[in-house]
This record gives structure tokens, C-alpha cells and sequence, in this order.
């Protein structure tokens, strides 16, 4: 048996109502009632606590997950800077436009082979990972 209750709510609060019942194809008076079900449930506060702790949880596995991928990129990029540093011989001053054509050729390789590395499903994180998990378990 159902009881009837009137009351009042703000325009912009009604359209709201209205346009979420609307989407879920649901009659107002259900979404009310889910509602007011859901705010006064004893457990209420709960429920809410360990959806946030679940969420929190997530988006701190994402940061991790992330700073590592920062943590290799950085690292990745530093070795090879490194190297290049220390097994590039200097270049002498009487070819300059050579030397820029052929910088410039190197780049362009370069960034080449980024868009294609960029456009696999694996990158270094995951390479990394699957080279190191075989040494770990030994």
C-alpha cells in the first residue's frame, strides 16, 4: 500500500528530476522514491564511504602507474642522452649547412620512428616490465 505525499520542490531541482527520468525512462515518483530511499538508508553513509575508498584506491593505483611511466621516460631519456654525449664526436665548423641538413634528416628520422612506437599498443613501461619479471622471480 502506498501513501501519497505533496510537496515542493525548486524549478531548477524539478527539470533536473524530470530530465533524469526522462533519460532512464522511469516515472519521477520512482527516482523520488529510489532517492529517499538511498539518503535515509541507515547504511547510507557506509556505502558512500567504501565507494569513495574504492575510487580513492583506483586513482592512486593510476598515480603509481603513471609516476612510473615518468620514472622510466625519464631514465630512458637521460641514457640516451648520455650516450649520444659521450659517442658523438664533435663536428668541425667548416660544413655548418651540412651539418644542420644532416641534423635535420635525423630529427625528422626520429620523430618517425616516435610516431610509429606512439602508435603500438606497447610502449617502453610494458617493455620494460616484461624483460624484468623473468630476472625477478630467479
Amino acid at each position: 500500500m502506498r501513501t501519497k505525499a505533496t510537496f515542493r520542490l525548486p524549478p531548477g531541482l524539478m527539470r533536473r528530476l524530470a530530465d533524469y527520468a526522462t533519460r532512464k525512462r522511469m516515472s519521477q515518483a520512482v527516482v523520488v522514491e529510489a532517492a529517499l530511499e538511498s539518503y535515509l538508508s541507515p547504511d547510507g553513509p557506509e556505502r558512500l564511504e567504501a565507494a569513495l575508498a574504492r575510487r580513492l584506491d583506483r586513482l592512486s593505483r593510476v598515480s603509481e602507474r603513471l609516476e612510473r611511466h615518468t620514472t622510466i621516460g625519464n631514465e630512458a631519456l637521460a641514457l640516451f642522452v648520455r650516450f649520444w654525449l659521450t659517442s658523438t664526436p664533435a663536428l668541425p665548423d667548416t660544413a655548418p649547412a651540412a651539418t644542420q641538413a644532416k641534423g635535420r634528416e635525423r630529427y625528422q628520422a626520429f620523430i618517425e620512428a616516435l610516431g610509429r612506437r606512439l602508435v603500438q599498443s606497447r610502449g617502453l613501461a610494458d617493455e620494460v616490465a616484461s624483460e624484468r619479471e623473468p630476472s625477478q622471480s630467479d
